[in-house]
């Protein structure tokens, strides 16, 4: 899976799980999350199992930075070093 393809599944996962009233592609790649689309920490544990479902990684405890979860961008990033 290349950054392009983890980028897509991400922004789709993001706008399904957490109900975003944006579509996936108005999500920008590096604007924050948090500040930007209101994501907060019960959305952040949504976005774990998320991520655990679609990608088929374990996030333990010590994976969990908040900066990893900042962005798109960082998330992908993140994936791309777990998959």
């Amino acid at each position: 899976m290349d950054a392009k393809e983890i980028e897509t599944t991400l922004k789709n996962m993001i706008v399904e799980r957490l109900f975003l009233s944006v579509t996936p592609e108005e999500i920008e790649t590096d604007a924050s999350l948090i500040d930007e689309y209101g994501v907060d920490s019960v959305s952040l544990l949504e976005l774990v199992v998320g991520l655990e479902e679609a990608f088929g990684i374990i996030i333990e405890d010590s994976d969990f930075d908040i900066r990893n979860f900042s962005s798109v961008a960082n998330l992908r990033n993140f994936v791309q070093a777990r998959i």
